[in-house]
């Protein structure tokens, strides 16, 4: 872990978890991928408290993740739409519910499935450079100077 309270860590996944690293906003991601948009879908649909999900959707906006839109004047109220970075969260999510399925599985599972196919997801990690399946391979780690 990064000591230096000024300094941003250098690792993406520290940086990353300072965003992504609690339940309740992987799973606002989960279900802003599968299409839900507003405050009350997501607490109907997570079982959160307001002031939680307030708080989440602020950061997840602040953080460039989803945009907020006006979708009524009277009485206000806004939408909450994924960003190009709230999208790209998408296969992080799929391989989080793999790696559930595999070590944490048990009793019946929510599926992902393709919207034209209809068949279940199986996502898989691939180095694009190397076409290696991550995991196969010893890995290295180069911290910065």
């Amino acid at each position: 872990m990064n000591t230096d309270k000024d300094a941003a860590p250098s690792c993406p996944i520290e940086r990353s978890l300072a965003v992504l690293g609690d339940a309740w906003t992987i799973l606002i991601l989960r279900d802003a991928n599968v299409g839900v948009t507003r405050f009350d879908q997501f607490k109907k649909r997570l079982g959160i408290a307001p002031t939680m999900l307030t708080k989440r959707l602020a950061t997840l906006t602040q953080e460039g993740l989803l945009d907020r839109k006006v979708y009524s004047e009277r009485p206000p109220r806004d939408e909450y739409v994924l960003t190009d970075a709230g999208r790209d969260s998408l296969p992080v999510l799929l391989m989080i519910a793999a790696w559930g399925k595999k070590h944490r599985g048990g009793g019946p599972m929510t599926q992902f499935l393709d919207a034209e196919t209809d068949t279940e997801i199986q996502p898989t990690a691939i180095d694009a450079v190397t076409g290696a399946a991550l995991g196969t391979r010893a890995l290295r780690v180069r911290v910065p100077q």
